[in-house]
């Protein structure tokens, strides 16, 4: 495996599950040194890293809180001395229903993690990112982020925000040396599908059957995109959301 991320740091946020979980494997995979971030104490994914013989730290972060992403970039750079790269791919789904029963709880809850989240992180990235004169972060978003989706009114709008800060910040530091761009998942096999199917009462069955590609994603698919977002391979490419949805939104 090349290790292109030799010398290089990397944070995960939503690192301890699914999509962030393989994404931080991948990155130690390629030689990256690894902040793995999770608002609930998990160090399995760390654990895995370490095995492998890579370097990683857990970090405990509520990342809809300015004072725990400050100590999240202070611990990093306390650590490793230096961020290269960032995937902010912490976020909830939230409760399902319909817009004009969504609540207010429900409503601050989910644009709190998922675009103030984003947000905070992006705020101490970027000058680390600054400091250095180059830097890659990817936002996850969401095929959400794209097209409608009942029943889940303010996730999509919160996913749609997150292109949003994404463009806005990649036109913003285009000529800085740093790229931010954003990856949209479709359907990917991790636990927060299982948790949507569930709320929504849809089976498997009829989600896969929307599928042009005809089966789910895997969360190392979707690390994969967020690998070559990072990597020298798409200087080139910057303020892009990219789909990866088995061909979901092409319909």
């Amino acid at each position: 495996m090349e290790r292109q991320f030799e010398n290089k740091v990397a944070v995960v946020t939503g690192g301890s599950f699914g999509i962030g979980r393989a994404t931080a494997i991948m990155f130690a995979q390629r030689g990256a040194k690894v902040a793995v971030v999770d608002w609930k104490e998990d160090q399995e994914t760390v654990r895995t890293i370490q095995a492998a013989g890579g370097e990683a730290i857990f970090i405990k972060c509520d990342v809809s809180k300015n004072s725990d992403v400050q100590a999240m970039m202070d611990q990093i750079v306390n650590t490793f001395g230096r961020l290269d790269y960032a995937f902010n791919n912490a976020g909830i789904e939230g409760a399902s229903a319909p817009t004009h029963e969504v609540t207010e709880e429900n409503f601050d809850k989910v644009i709190g993690v998922n675009v103030k989240g984003v947000w905070l992180c992006m705020k101490y990235e970027i000058p680390l990112m600054l400091r250095q004169g180059k830097g890659a972060i990817v936002n996850c978003s969401s095929i959400a982020g794209v097209i409608g989706f009942p029943g889940i009114p303010i996730y999509t709008a919160s996913k749609h925000a997150v292109i949003g800060l994404t463009k806005t910040a990649a036109l913003e530091y285009a000529q800085s040396g740093v790229r931010v761009n954003a990856v949209c998942p479709g359907a990917i096999q991790t636990a927060m599908i299982d948790r949507f199917l569930e709320k929504n009462n849809v089976t498997r069955e009829a989600m896969v059957a929307g599928e042009p590609i005809g089966r789910f994603g895997e969360p190392e698919e979707i690390a994969e995109a967020v690998i070559w977002l990072c990597s020298d391979a798409s200087s080139f490419t910057t303020g892009h959301a990219l789909v990866a949805d088995g061909g979901w939104v092409a319909r």
